[in-house]
């Protein structure tokens, strides 16, 4: 028995070329499964050395890393299973189809896809013998011997029915095996995901950005350029003063407002980038950010280095945006601030017992700390439930670059 889909336009495709009717026949189908079986066996065969080696590593006190020959092996198995789905894929047609990029998935895939397969691979076929051995038994075996006519057309039609029933499961299975292979080899697929991600990253940033250069041409124009006009009208001023006790008077205006002007300008390049963040590094710029917040806060650093720049002055403004979020909406008698880096990840986490229910749509605040940590592909968890504790927890992936400065 075959399972039909024509092409359309006629049955036969152009000279030289396969027909473009798409068949399966259940002798192919079966086949597949037993060949996805055999390979998942393969996988998991290929598998055994590395889970031994990752239990192993807790032992040793080493990171034990896959054998090379393994690696081998695994990437020429699949390599194997993905021009096997690529083809399963292309003779159905769709999107799915075509040939996927000639580069090959990362070590890291590589091992999930072993993983994955070892127990997919063998499941489908295994299941459909279950099935087959279930209605022959249903059907033949428990029933008694009946030759009449009327019985020898239901056991047919109850034969065909069985047939189409195993022909759509396999077709079903060998489908939803390809459709798994590609997923999780076809390097393609994470590519467009990280490209959407970088999009939606590029877009924030560009957002965040703009929103910045708004803040500090505002606080120029509202705050320096507005003195700095005045002292210029005060000079002006004092140059047409025929008193000198007026002139003077007015020259002592324009210096004490030159001074406001530079005080405002020196607020402008702290907001820019934080002059203690240069002098401490990010323990102590954040320390002293601590220091200003009017609930106690206790602090916990880790820090046995210091990251990039652009990364210690994103996590000193998310911890400063999050300390002030503390100071005006949580109520809270007592916060804390712990700084960690393992593993290549810096973890900053900001709490309080406050009244709790913080969300992410509520304001401004937390969608900015979100934009500066997605610059550097960074991620922002919140669990504030309702009565309290609140905690934010930021994660950058980056490297220490220098030793800790010390701040005592």
């Amino acid at each position: 028995m075959r399972w039909t889909r024509p092409a359309p336009g006629g049955a036969t495709g152009k000279a030289g070329r396969r027909p473009a009717g798409r068949t399966l026949s259940m002798a192919a189908g079966l086949r597949d499964l037993g060949l996805n079986a055999v390979t998942g066996l393969a996988a998991l065969a290929l598998l055994v050395p590395v889970a031994v080696g990752a239990a192993l590593a807790p032992v040793t006190g080493s990171r034990v890393a896959p054998p090379a020959r393994v690696l081998g092996l695994a990437r020429r198995l699949a390599a194997f299973q993905r021009r096997w789905a690529n083809r399963v894929l292309s003779r159905e047609g769709g999107a799915d189809g075509g040939v996927s990029p000639p580069a090959g998935p990362g070590t890291r895939r590589t091992l999930l896809w072993l993983a994955v397969h070892s127990v997919a691979g063998p499941a489908p076929l295994v299941a459909t013998c279950a099935m087959l051995t279930a209605l022959d038994y249903v059907f033949f075996r428990m029933r008694p011997m009946d030759t009449s006519t009327l019985n020898t057309f239901a056991m047919s039609m109850s034969i065909v029915a069985i047939a189409a029933v195993i022909l759509l499961s396999v077709a079903l299975f060998r489908t939803g095996q390809a459709r798994l292979a590609r997923l999780l080899l076809d390097p393609a697929r994470a590519a467009d995901t990280r490209i959407r991600e970088l999009t939606a990253s590029r877009a924030a940033v560009v957002d965040a950005r703009a929103a910045e250069l708004r803040r500090i041409e505002r606080d120029l124009h509202d705050g320096a350029q507005a003195k700095l006009i005045a002292i210029r009208m005060h000079l002006a001023l004092a140059r047409s003063c025929g008193d000198p006790d007026e002139r003077l008077q007015v020259i002592d205006e324009a210096r004490e407002i030159a001074g406001q002007a530079l005080t405002d300008l020196r607020d402008l390049v702290r907001g820019i980038h934080p002059p203690v963040l240069a002098d401490r590094g990010l323990t102590g710029a954040i320390e002293a950010s601590a220091l200003l917040c009017p609930v106690p806060v206790a602090l916990d650093f880790d820090l046995p280095g210091r990251p990039q720049p652009p990364v210690e002055s994103a996590v000193y403004f998310a911890a400063a945006e999050a300390l002030t979020n503390v100071t005006r909406h949580s109520g809270a008698s007592r916060a804390w601030v712990r700084l960690r880096h393992t593993v290549g990840v810096l973890r900053l986490t900001v709490g309080d017992d406050g009244r709790g229910g913080a969300r992410r749509d509520a304001g401004t605040g937390l969608r900015g700390i979100e934009n500066r940590l997605s610059v550097f592909d960074g991620s922002l968890t919140l669990s504030s439930p309702l009565g309290g504790p609140t905690e934010l927890i930021m994660e950058i992936p980056c490297a220490l670059s220098s030793p800790k400065i010390s701040h005592s």
